[in-house]
């Protein structure tokens, strides 16, 4: 599968100041298989390195940092040549190493001519006990599921995203329904990449939500395994994130969870979850002013999932309805649109996203967003039912700061004189090329 964070290692690969690459990211979004892709594509060799249960480069790893001792190891162990220029070393679940992540630092120091990668858990990664991260010697880059961009592409449909990126509205609003058919498939599939093939290779809901559903089994062997005594908490906030969207203002209330529960409670948990990656926690505005993130409620949020396939199993939301034309998941249609939406942004990067709920007032604003050209507030609307009172309201009360006023709907695309509408399906598109 073609990702898009491909030409970003390349970008990594030809910088005379490159420091080791940690590819950040989630469980299954797809880390090992694009190093290995890359390595294979743009390098003489490729020395992968799977540290899980790997006895042999564990001891290599635990004597000291002498680079050079460690690299000889690892050649003895692979049977492989390692040549700076020319290698790429790729260390899967760094996270396992006594010293792993302790010892990007003497590889930034003493090999900075080679090119270095490495993948884990991101609670491996970034809560590893007795190891200290090396701060300043390490570049990041983080991967997620794929985006609806990269679903077409691995769907053979690239010539639609050329056309997308063109942000020629006069060829993209004929194609309109297209589009739509389209997204309501990724709506269901979702971009975890093991579920995308699926869906390419069968294009068998049944199948596809088999996948889906062992993907949940898995993070829940995680909760168990890696959240020690917070698993059963973890588990019950996990559990509550489709039901606090199905929410009218979708806000996370710690006493939904569970009767009379505090903040304090449930706040490790919350954590656990966004620190794994799985959750996105968007922050409450208490007023507009830059920069947003001074004026952030840290206990006012809401809380989405990492992708919306992966929501549709949380909720058992039928395939059916997830792929119907009109009405698609009756009351539930707005948190899964807001969380593809939130899922899209994200993945675009430099983009720091709120939302916005005047107190006392039924004004709420889905999104918030600062980028370098300034504030862009962001209404989200699941079919093409698109009154904007709220929207309109806040960028008059706001106008000093806001940049320009954005509409996501099923509707093509419309201009109007203080707010464009962008269909759903180019949300990737027309924000990459704005923000």
């Amino acid at each position: 599968m073609k990702r898009l964070i491909y030409n970003k290692l390349l970008d990594w690969k030809n910088n005379t100041k490159r420091k080791p690459l940690i590819l950040e990211g989630a469980r299954q979004v797809g880390k090992t298989y694009i190093l290995q892709e890359f390595g294979r594509n743009e390098f003489e060799n490729m020395v992968y390195v799977s540290c899980e249960n790997n006895e042999v480069i564990k001891q290599i790893f635990a004597v000291d940092f002498d680079i050079h001792r460690i690299l000889q190891g690892i050649e003895n162990y692979s049977l492989q040549t390692i040549t700076p220029g020319k290698t790429l070393l790729v260390l899967d679940e760094i996270q396992e190493l006594p010293n792993g992540i302790t010892s990007l630092k003497y590889f930034c120091e003493k090999e900075p001519s080679l090119h270095v990668t490495v993948a884990g858990s991101l609670l491996g990664i970034f809560n590893m006990q007795g190891q200290s991260f090396p701060v300043g010697k390490v570049d990041i880059l983080h991967l997620y599921p794929l985006t609806f961009h990269e679903f077409l592409m691995a769907c053979g449909k690239e010539r639609l995203v050329d056309t997308l990126n063109s942000l020629d509205w006069n060829m993209i609003n004929p194609l309109h329904q297209l589009y739509v058919e389209e997204l309501r498939k990724y709506y269901f599939v979702g971009g975890m990449p093991e579920a995308v093939l699926e869906h390419i290779e069968t294009g068998n809901v049944k199948e596809v939500r088999k996948v889906q559903d062992r993907l949940l089994d898995a993070y829940v062997r995680d909760f168990a395994k890696l959240a020690g005594k917070e698993t059963q908490r973890v588990r019950l906030v996990w559990d509550s994130i489709p039901q606090h969207l199905a929410r009218e203002n979708k806000k996370f209330v710690f006493g939904a969870i569970r009767s009379g529960s505090r903040a304090s409670y449930f706040d490790n948990a919350l954590q656990w979850l966004q620190d794994a990656g799985l959750i996105y926690k968007v922050e409450n505005l208490r007023q507009i002013e830059l920069p947003l993130k001074f004026f952030a409620d840290r206990d006012a949020f809401k809380a989405f999932v990492l992708d919306v396939g992966i929501l549709g199993a949380m909720s058992s939301t039928p395939p059916d309805q997830m792929l119907a034309k009109e009405n698609a998941f009756g009351i539930f249609k707005g948190a899964f649109t807001e969380n593809y939406v939130l899922t899209q942004l994200k993945s675009i990067g430099n983009i720091q996203i709120y939302y916005y709920s005047k107190p006392n007032s039924s004004l709420e604003i889905d999104f918030v967003c600062q980028t370098e050209n300034g504030i862009i507030p962001i209404e989200v609307k699941a079919e093409i039912n698109v009154k904007a009172k709220s929207l309109s309201v806040f960028a008059k009360t706001h106008s000093k700061v806001v940049s320009q006023s954005l509409r996501f709907s099923m509707q093509p695309y419309i201009c109007q004189d203080w707010m464009q509408n962008i269909p759903l399906y180019a949300i990737e598109a027309f924000m990459g090329n704005n923000t």
